[in-house]
């Protein structure tokens, strides 16, 4: 298994990230690296989503589950391996400044993996800080 996770901390409300997630036909608003992004179904577990990165070729998604304005996991496969991204929202107490912690976690799985994931992994997670910070930015307003 290969995994990469990448955090931030905000002050944007829960609820404004939520509804950026939820809103898929749009992610290409506040993520540069979407050329064209399509929902077939609700914003829940068993959807799915053609998404086509700037410049590459269309990436099948099944969204496998969704905790309604906390987190949800989407999954690709290919060759033999599961690319899972999981995207959270953890609350903080009163500790910080920040509302919340924005997560995003991905584990490739399946044969090869461990050959694969640190050959695929390290080039699709590189945008995260970025597009993370454009995410909670959006969130802002």
């Amino acid at each position: 298994m290969w995994v990469y996770e990448h955090s931030l901390e905000t002050t944007a409300a829960p609820e404004a990230i939520w509804h950026l997630w939820a809103d898929v036909e749009n992610w290409g608003t506040w993520n540069a690296d979407i050329e064209k992004i399509e929902l077939r179904g609700p914003f829940a577990a068993g959807s799915e989503i053609t998404m086509t990165p700037a410049g590459q070729d269309p990436v099948e998604l099944r969204i496998a589950e969704v905790t309604e304005g906390e987190s949800f996991a989407d999954e690709a496969r290919f060759d033999g391996l599961v690319l899972r991204t999981a995207h959270r929202i953890e609350r903080l107490d009163g500790a910080t400044a920040a509302a919340v912690r924005v997560v995003y976690r991905m584990e490739i799985t399946g044969a090869g993996a461990e050959e694969m994931g640190p050959r695929i992994g390290p080039a699709i997670t590189a945008d995260w800080p970025e597009t993370m910070a454009a995410l909670v930015r959006e969130a802002r307003g």
